[in-house]
């Protein structure tokens, strides 16, 4: 299991996402007003908007919340922010990317580079370990959506490239480029998703021990508490036995 989604597995058994809903919401009205101000206000004419409005929603995120992201890009309310990729290492040479929505950065750069030298990382330079990774369309459906070959035709009609199922639910990968497009058709077939984003997938995963994964699970944590980072990948895999400890811990 790639070490994003372990990561994201723990920390939902652990319930840090109800803990830290507001800030997800306002890491998804950030993504939002700032898809919004890119291009039409629309959803249907805004391929991006309509993909963050979509998380949005999975995220029970209110009616009147989105609606307000919205009108504050068309309203020319708020800050200007800057998409800034950030790349480095974390302990036992796991590469980082990490992504983030900033009006100030050197206070995010600061903040990012401080993360990674506390758990024994190293921030790098752009590109640095982006080569090992691939760009590439995620979309979620829980395990509700329907059996594994009923996703899987789905997927196959809609354009996409692979399909990951287990008894929690079903990843489908795209093009990134296809993104929009394998999403709406899913959508058609399958009902809404539970999210759909662009994300940087490994090409080779580094193993770590428990101490090492345990160290990690401490910087992915502090760098997503921040409010100016909306996401953050690595290269890691652990064993399952280590993954109990770790989500018992």
């Amino acid at each position: 299991m790639a070490g994003h989604s372990q990561f994201k597995n723990i920390m939902h058994r652990k319930g840090r996402q109800d803990a830290a809903r507001s800030k997800l919401f306002s890491k998804l009205a950030k993504e939002i007003t700032v898809a919004a101000k890119m291009g039409m206000p629309d959803p249907d004419m805004n391929p991006r908007l309509r993909l963050a409005v979509q998380n949005a929603k999975a995220q029970s995120m209110p009616k009147d919340n989105i609606e307000r992201a919205i009108k504050k890009a068309s309203g020319g309310e708020g800050e200007n922010y800057e998409e800034i990729r950030y790349e480095g290492y974390g302990p036992g040479g796991v590469a980082v990317i990490v992504e983030a929505l900033t009006d100030n950065r050197n206070r995010t750069a600061g903040a990012v580079r401080a993360c990674f030298t506390k758990q024994g990382g190293a921030l790098g330079e752009t590109n640095s370990v982006a080569f090992m990774f691939d760009r590439v369309g995620e979309i979620v459906y829980t395990a509700e959506a329907g059996d594994a070959e009923k996703v899987l035709e789905a997927a196959i009609e809609a354009g996409a490239e692979d399909v990951q199922s287990d008894d929690s639910g079903h990843v489908i990968l795209c093009a990134f480029e296809d993104l929009g497009e394998v999403s709406k058709a899913l959508e058609e077939s399958l009902g809404e998703a539970e999210s759909v984003n662009a994300v940087w997938k490994p090409k080779t995963m580094t193993e770590v021990d428990e101490d090492k994964a345990g160290t990690l699970m401490k910087l992915i944590g502090a760098l997503e508490d921040d409010d100016d980072v909306q996401n953050v990948y690595a290269n890691f895999e652990v064993s399952e036995d280590v993954l109990e400890r770790l989500t018992a811990a």
